[in-house]
């Protein structure tokens, strides 16, 4: 008879018993399922023991559909029984045997309880049927719609729960999952960097249209005295620290993204985030240690304060033996103390849930400096008009270049501007150099402008796109894996090279482009390739490495800056996702909010209007756009800017 039981990190159930179990099943009319293999509580003689059985995983809803009919199917066994009944009567009393709630914890010392699987099955019931419900639009992943089971669970409570899955897995979709199935008299708020602030709204409007969000950043900021039931405020670290009206509102729901932000206690905007008033703080880190136990410590502190108790005895209990000591016994504790609080998904655990390409839009929020050069470059090329024919084309390319590189990072622009000297925008600022990188300028002798007048310490804070990128490629190394970030300006990744070695504090970040010997070139990827002590990070040209390379030993690609042929980015991209990449790729794609790298991604994805843009030579056929049209194309979105 088949065996079953629920298995929350799995969203679904395991079915095991008889040698052809999937045959059973499918003549039951349950769902086909997947097989693999899980440690499982099986008899053993007079005791228990911890067991490999090969399983088949259904998934939750529409098993549970399936499981009402069975209820008195006789190749059902109890424990199979058990959940038939539990499927068609969710809240009836029911005694479980031992084989229906079969999963151990991740250290096999102790199985789930009887009493905390039905009340886990019954959570991540009604999380499903109320998503649903309330028009959530995502299709998760079981792991994803178990993490939203959890959450719910913790917020149910009223205890906090960190939220640390490996970045890539959706973090922020299941933050709005538990936001969209809560139901609360009280606001919630979502505290992120500030370049992220616009990719949370988006992803609202994306995953929960029905939510009610406000964005309260920027300097026309403003919250109404009374805020929507169940309403989401998305804000920033440094308005947190800075503005006393949100510390002094009663919220929800509080979710800390990127909490990592929050690793040192002794800050204000730690101190701050402490302080809220809550019913539950959700925090969400791909990186909740980075450099000591102690940030650790400061991050599960904000989410509930009696998890580790006191810093003075975390320090005696678990950072001195696990730090100095090395103290095998003081991590086990440590792991068994923060399991219930903590959950932790790696993209190898969950492999077979992910396609091999993961596509991720980081959409960036630009800086006031980028604000004014951005709105002053096309207000100064529509005051002075494009002009007909050949001049059209000129002015129009030479305006694209500057306000891609005015996204890019104002030290790349300012570049070009002081090479040019004097007078309006020349169209050499659009050649490209003989190495084919597009470059920021290209004087008269053929040599470029480089980034000679970037100073160090003024990379940073200055455009969205540079922090976030420093951000994300941080977390890359810091989970010990490999990335390769494309540029299509020499000038920009000359600042990309020298701005991420200053971030993470580490050697040179090596920078292929065209104008580098093949020789040099070679040994460059065949170090990238095969040598553990090479950097973890490898920028490169656009045009001069995006084909004929192999990069298979970095899992994440990072574009920059925008190409808008989507096939140049694709081909970009082959260098990693190709023949002998054995892990999924994750393509992360940088996009200034607002402007026109907004405009063009969203052409390439509706694939509707304009339809050169994104299947031609695009900067071409800008030139042929009437007036109104550019405007709309180049102008600032502002709803993307406060």
């Amino acid at each position: 008879m088949l065996q079953a039981t629920f298995v929350p990190a799995e969203h679904g159930f395991a079915w095991w018993g008889p040698p052809n179990t999937a045959t059973w099943i499918a003549d039951l009319g349950l769902p086909r399922g997947r097989s693999v293999c899980l440690r499982l509580a099986q008899p053993s003689g007079s005791g228990i023991a911890v067991d490999d059985v090969d399983v088949h995983i259904t998934d939750l809803l529409t098993t549970v559909d399936a499981l009402q009919s069975l209820v008195r199917s006789e190749a059902l066994a109890p424990s199979a029984r058990s959940w038939s009944e539990l499927s068609a009567h969710p809240d009836a009393l029911t005694t479980l045997p031992l084989a229906a709630h079969a999963v151990v914890n991740e250290a096999e010392t102790a199985m789930m309880t009887a009493e905390a699987s039905i009340r886990r099955f019954r959570q991540a019931l009604s999380t499903g049927s109320i998503l649903q419900d309330r028009g959530f639009t995502a299709r998760l992943r079981p792991y994803q719609a178990h993490g939203i089971a959890w959450l719910r669970e913790h917020a149910g409570a009223g205890t906090g729960a960190l939220l640390a899955d490996e970045m890539g897995l959706g973090k922020t979709v299941q933050a709005i999952g538990l936001l969209a199935a809560r139901g609360s008299e009280l606001p919630h708020l979502v505290v992120c960097p500030t370049s992220l602030v616009n990719n949370w709204r988006r992803e609202f409007e994306r995953f929960a249209p029905q939510l009610p969000v406000r964005t309260f950043h920027g300097p026309t900021r403003r919250l109404p005295a009374d805020l929507l039931p169940g309403e989401v405020v998305l804000t920033s670290y440094t308005l947190l620290r800075s503005d006393e009206d949100l510390s002094a509102r009663a919220w929800d729901i509080v979710v800390f993204d990127e909490a990592q932000n929050l690793k040192n206690p002794g800050t204000k905007v730690t101190r701050t985030a402490k302080s809220l008033q809550t019913h539950a703080r959700i925090m969400l880190t791909g990186t909740p240690v980075e450099n000591s136990l102690e940030e650790l410590w400061s991050i599960l502190s904000i989410a509930d304060p009696t998890i580790l108790g006191p810093r003075k005895r975390f320090r005696q209990r678990f950072v001195n033996p696990i730090q100095n000591g090395r103290s095998t016994r003081a991590a086990n504790a440590l792991t068994e103390l923060i399991a219930p609080h903590l959950l932790r998904r790696t993209k190898s655990a969950v492999i077979d849930e992910l396609p091999p390409k993961v596509n991720t839009t980081l959409t960036c929020t630009l800086t006031p400096e980028q604000i004014a050069l951005y709105s002053a470059a096309v207000d100064d090329a529509f005051d002075h008009g494009f002009g007909s024919g050949f001049e059209r084309n000129g002015r129009v390319l030479t305006l694209l270049t500057a306000l891609k590189q005015i996204c890019n990072h104002p030290a790349q622009y300012e570049a070009r501007a002081v090479t040019k000297g004097k007078g309006r925008m020349a169209l050499a600022a659009t050649a490209r150099d003989t190495t084919g990188d597009e470059t920021n300028d290209v004087t008269s002798d053929g040599t470029s402008g480089g980034t000679s007048d970037v100073t160090e310490g003024s990379y940073f804070g200055r455009s969205g796109k540079f922090d976030r990128a420093c951000e994300v490629l941080s977390e890359i190394v810091a989970n010990g894996e490999r990335a390769i970030v494309f540029t299509q300006y020499r000038a920009m990744g000359d600042l990309l090279s020298a701005g991420i070695a200053d971030y993470l504090g580490s050697g040179p970040v090596p920078f292929l482009h065209g104008g580098m010997p093949i020789a040099r070139r070679d040994k460059l990827v065949h170090r990238f390739q095969t040598d553990d002590e090479a950097p973890p990070i490898l920028i490169l040209s656009l045009r001069a490495a995006g084909t004929g390379l192999n990069l298979t030993r970095a899992s994440h690609v990072l574009h920059f800056d925008r190409w808008w042929n989507p096939a140049v980015e694709e081909q970009a991209t082959a260098r990693a996702h190709r023949i002998g990449q054995h892990r999924v790729l994750n393509v992360h794609t940088l996009i200034a909010a607002g402007t026109i790298e907004d405009h063009i991604d969203a052409l390439h994805r509706k694939k509707q209007g304009l339809s050169e843009l994104v299947t031609g030579d695009s900067e071409q056929a800008l030139a042929t756009l009437p007036d109104e049209q550019l405007w709309d194309l180049f102008a600032l979105d502002g709803k993307d800017l406060s």
